[in-house]
């Protein structure tokens, strides 16, 4: 499949080092590649179904998710579609272009692995990181530095919905949506990532101009980013891989014929 230049994949084309920079908060680093998301997808099994010039398009294995990236529409930025299903309603999200690629990923990665079994929870990652909660006709919870906000927005019984943004002191930087029938765990993958301390990394010249940010520079070897990038893709190959034999494994019964699982050799 022929893909834009711009989407080319990741790999090391010299050994000089480049300059980049560690960016805290994140939620004010701007969007940063979008490859962070696109080739997890890729590794775990998404089809890539954009075409040459047009917005990114990925569709999950069973058809049911579809994730798209468009920045030449406004608002433009990244939209999440699931199909309604047996268990699942219908449900809708909306990522503009300036959210974070590693917040965009905490619901994508999170597309790609089995839901836990665990009740979810969207404040909790927020309070372990001090955001304050205030309770009124909505709830909201704010960054400590006041520039990113959680909101779960009710206008009317049964009409509810979680929104998200972030601001410098230009004005708004990004917002998120989730319609009401969002699933829960992929909320609280949202607001987990968006609360994560740790910085992210931009090359030079695409740090974003506000004073509300800390940079550290760096210096990094193609070799080591291509490396970085590497692991995240095979660990994604990897669960996958993980999943998929746990579900053969799951489907199988005594007295199918089917042979016990059993890998010989030394795995590679």
């Amino acid at each position: 499949m022929k893909r834009n230049k711009h989407w080319a994949r990741w790999g090391a084309t010299g050994q000089q080092a480049q300059q980049h920079y560690l960016v805290e908060p994140r939620h004010l680093a701007g969007g940063g590649d979008l490859r962070h998301v696109t080739e997890y997808l890729r590794a775990s099994g998404w089809r890539d179904k954009s075409k040459t010039g047009g917005p990114i398009v990925f569709e999950s294995p069973d058809k049911s998710v579809r994730i798209g990236y468009d920045p030449h529409v406004q608002p433009g930025g990244w939209t999440i579609s699931g199909k309604k299903t047996a268990g699942q309603e219908a449900w809708h999200a909306t990522l503009s272009r300036q959210v974070p690629v590693e917040i965009v990923a905490g619901v994508t990665d999170a597309l790609t692995r089995p839901r836990s079994a665990h009740a979810p929870n969207v404040w909790a990652p927020l309070e372990a990181q001090g955001w304050q909660t205030e309770r009124g006709q909505h709830v909201t919870a704010r960054s400590p530095d006041g520039d990113a906000f959680v909101r779960f927005h009710q206008s009317a019984p049964g009409q509810a919905h979680w929104w998200a943004g972030a601001r410098n002191e230009h004005g708004r930087v990004w917002e998120a949506m989730f319609t009401p029938t969002t699933p829960m765990h992929l909320v609280q993958a949202f607001s987990t990532a968006l609360a994560d301390p740790q910085p992210v990394m931009r090359p030079l010249g695409h740090v974003p101009p506000s004073k509300r940010i800390r940079t550290t520079s760096v210096s990094v070897l193609p070799s080591q980013l291509s490396a970085w990038q590497q692991a995240r893709i095979t660990a994604a190959r990897a669960a996958t891989w993980a999943n998929n034999a746990f579900a053969t494994n799951k489907a199988r019964t005594p007295g199918s014929g089917a042979r016990p699982y059993a890998r010989t050799g030394r795995m590679r």
